[in-house]
C-alpha cells in the first residue's frame, strides 16, 4: 500500500498553528484586524517564522473553532409564543401599502443640514398617513410591524397612532424583543379596544392583562358604562402601585360625573401625593361637588366686589395659612422657587372653583363682564391668569371666549393672558371653526410671529379662512424680503395642515421674484422653493389620501 506523504509546508506548520492556537481568542482576533505584519501572535515558545505567520493564524483559528464547536452543549428549545390575536380589520390596499413602506424607508434615510430643495418632507407625512389609515379602519401588513415599531421607538409622538395601527400583531411582536418594550407599558393608547361584552372576559383581562392593555380596558368600560368602569377600577385599586393608580385614575376623565365623587373623595386621602392631586383636579371639574364647594367658599372670602359710588372692582385678600383642609383637597402648601407664598395659594383656590361662581358673586354679570372690572392691588395677573386655568380645567367656553378677548387687541392688553401658551390651551375648548377663525383674524392683525402655537391647536386640514391668512401672511414676508426660514416652523406647519386642495391656488407663489431693493441676497429663491415644496406636498398629500381611499 503506497504511503501518504504530507507536504513539508504543512508538517512544518503544524507545531507552530498548535502553538498560535494557544493564545487566547482575542489575541488571535486583535492580529487579524491588525494584520500580522503590525501585530504578528507571539506564543510562548517564542517569535513565529514571518513566513508562517498567516498560515499559523488561520490554523489556530480553525483549531479554536473545533474545541468552540466540540464543547457546545445542545440548547433547551424554548416555548413556541403562543399565536398574535386575530385582526379582524380589512388590509390595506396594495398602493397604501407600498406608500407605507417608503415611508418607513426614508426615516432612515440621512437628512442633509438644512431644508433646501422642493421635495417633501417624507417623515413628516408619516403621523398624518398613520391617523388616515386609522380613521379608515385599516391593519398594518405583517412585514411593515418591525419598521413600523422602530419608527415608533424613535419618535414618541408617532407611539399613539403607530400603536394602534399595529394593533394586536404589533404588540405580540413587541413583547418578543426588548426594544419595543415601550409597547408594553404607559399608554394604552396604541391598543385596538377590547371587546367589553363578556363580562368573564373583562374580568380576566383585568385580573391578569398587561398594564397597557388593562388601561385600554378601562378606558373602554368607561366610554360605555361610566358607573361600570369606576367598579371595575375599585376592585383592585387597593392594591394597585402608586404610579398605575394615576394612570387609571386618569382614565376617569372619560365620562366624568357625580357618580365618580364617593371614590374621589376617597381617593384624597391616598398615600401617593400625585394621586392626591389628579383627584382633587377631576373632583374641581364637577361643580356640584363637595370639593368645588368647599373651594368656592375659600375663594369668595379672598375676592369679592367692592362698590365705590357707581363703579364696581375686584378686592382680593389672598390666605395667609395654607390648613390641613386645604392641603388635603389639593393646594400644594410649598410654592415653585420665585413664586410668593399666598399668591400661590390664592391661585389654586381660584383655579378649583366653579366658573359660575363668579358670575353669582358680582351680581349676575356674564363672564366678559367679570374679566374686565377693575383688580385692586395689582391681583389682576394672578387672578386672570387662575381663571385661565380653571376655564381649561372646566371646560368652559365661555369663560374661554371671554378672556381670550378679541384676536385684533394686543396681547398685552387681553382681559385674560397675554401668554401665548395659555390661549392656546383656551382656544382648544372651542369648537373648531371657532377656533379657526379667531386664529385667522389673530394672524391677520399680529402676522405669524406670535402664532405658532395658536396653529398647533387648530384642527387639520385647516378650514379655508385660517389657511387663507396662513397664506397672504406668507405672501406679505415674502414681499417684504425677509428669509424664508425665519417662518421654517409655519411653512413646515402649512405644509401637513393645510387643505391638499389649495396646491392649485398656491401654484402662482411658486416662481422666482425679482430681487427687490433691500430685501435679504437670495431670499427669493429661498422663497420658491419654498413654495414649490409646499405645493409639492400638498400634492402628494391628495396621493396618499386617494391610495387610501380604495
Amino acid at each position: 500500500m503506497p504511503r501518504t506523504t504530507t507536504p513539508a509546508s504543512a508538517s512544518a506548520s503544524t507545531p507552530v498553528s498548535a502553538s498560535v492556537g494557544a493564545l487566547p481568542w482575542e489575541e488571535l482576533v486583535t492580529s487579524a484586524l491588525l494584520g500580522t505584519d503590525r501585530r504578528p501572535p507571539t506564543p510562548r515558545g517564542g517569535p513565529v517564522p514571518a513566513a508562517a505567520v498567516p498560515t499559523a493564524l488561520l490554523g489556530a483559528v480553525a483549531l479554536h473553532t473545533v474545541r468552540r464547536r466540540a464543547g457546545l452543549l445542545p440548547a433547551v428549545p424554548a416555548a413556541r409564543p403562543e399565536p398574535a390575536a386575530p385582526d379582524p380589520r380589512p388590509a390595506l390596499p396594495e398602493a397604501a401599502r407600498h406608500r407605507l413602506a417608503h415611508l418607513l424607508a426614508d426615516r432612515a434615510a440621512p437628512s442633509g443640514g438644512g431644508r433646501r430643495g422642493t421635495a417633501p418632507d417624507l417623515t413628516e407625512l408619516i403621523p398624518q398617513w398613520l391617523a388616515t389609515a386609522n380613521r379608515r379602519g385599516f391593519r398594518a401588513p405583517a412585514a411593515l410591524l418591525p419598521p413600523l415599531l422602530d419608527a415608533a421607538r424613535a419618535r414618541t409622538d408617532l407611539r399613539p397612532q403607530a400603536l394602534a395601527f399595529a394593533g394586536p400583531r404589533g404588540l405580540w411582536l413587541a413583547a418578543l424583543n426588548p426594544d419595543w418594550k415601550f409597547a408594553l407599558r404607559g399608554s394604552a393608547s396604541g391598543t385596538l379596544r377590547p371587546d367589553t361584552e363578556d363580562p368573564d372576559a373583562v374580568a380576566r383581562l383585568w385580573e391578569e392583562g398587561l398594564f397597557a392593555e388593562r388601561v385600554a380596558l378601562l378606558d373602554a368600560v368607561r366610554a360605555q358604562d361610566p358607573p361600570a368602569g369606576l367598579a371595575l377600577l375599585a376592585t383592585t385599586w387597593s392594591a394597585e402601585r402608586a404610579e398605575d393608580r394615576l394612570m387609571f385614575l386618569d382614565s376617569l376623565r372619560s365620562g366624568l360625573g357625580a357618580d365618580d365623587e364617593p371614590f374621589l373623595e376617597q381617593a384624597l386621602s391616598d398615600r401617593s401625593r400625585n394621586v392626591r392631586a389628579t383627584a382633587a383636579e377631576l373632583l374641581s371639574a364637577l361643580p356640584a361637588s363637595a370639593l368645588a364647594g368647599r373651594m368656592a367658599a375659600r375663594a369668595m372670602s379672598c375676592v369679592s366686589p367692592d362698590r365705590t359710588g357707581d363703579v364696581v372692582s375686584i378686592s382680593v385678600e389672598a390666605p395667609h395659612e395654607c390648613d390641613a383642609g386645604m392641603q388635603r383637597d389639593g393646594v400644594a402648601a410649598v410654592p415653585p422657587t420665585g413664586r410668593g407664598e399666598r399668591s400661590w395659594w390664592l391661585g389654586q383656590l381660584v383655579e378649583a372653583t366653579p366658573l359660575g361662581v363668579w358670575e353669582q358673586r358680582f351680581g349676575g354679570r356674564p363672564a366678559e363682564e367679570v374679566v374686565a372690572l377693575p383688580v385692586a392691588d395689582d391681583w389682576a395677573g394672578e387672578l386672570h391668569a387662575a381663571w385661565c386655568r380653571a376655564a381649561v380645567r372646566q371646560r368652559n367656553p365661555r369663560w374661554a371666549r371671554a378672556l381670550l378677548g378679541r384676536p385684533s387687541a394686543p396681547p398685552a392688553s387681553s382681559p385674560g393672558t397675554a401668554s401665548i401658551a395659555e390661549r392656546s390651551k383656551l382656544l382648544a375648548i372651542l369648537e373648531q371653526d371657532e377656533r379657526a377663525v379667531w386664529v385667522a383674524e389673530f394672524i391677520a392683525a399680529h402676522g405669524l410671529s406670535e402664532a405658532f402655537q395658536l396653529l398647533g391647536v387648530c384642527t387639520v386640514p385647516w378650514a379655508g379662512p385660517l389657511g387663507r391668512a396662513v397664506v397672504d401672511a406668507l405672501d406679505i414676508a415674502r414681499d417684504g424680503g425677509s428669509y424664508p426660514w425665519s417662518f421654517s416652523g409655519v411653512m413646515g406647519l402649512a405644509e401637513r395642515c393645510l387643505d391638499p386642495a389649495e396646491a392649485d391656488r398656491l401654484e402662482v407663489l411658486t416662481a422666482a421674484q425679482d430681487e427687490q431693493e433691500g430685501a435679504s441676497p437670495g431670499a427669493g429663491g429661498y422663497w420658491s422653493e419654498a413654495f414649490q415644496r409646499l405645493v409639492s406636498t400638498l400634492r402628494l398629500r391628495a396621493t396618499m389620501e386617494a391610495e387610501l381611499m380604495t
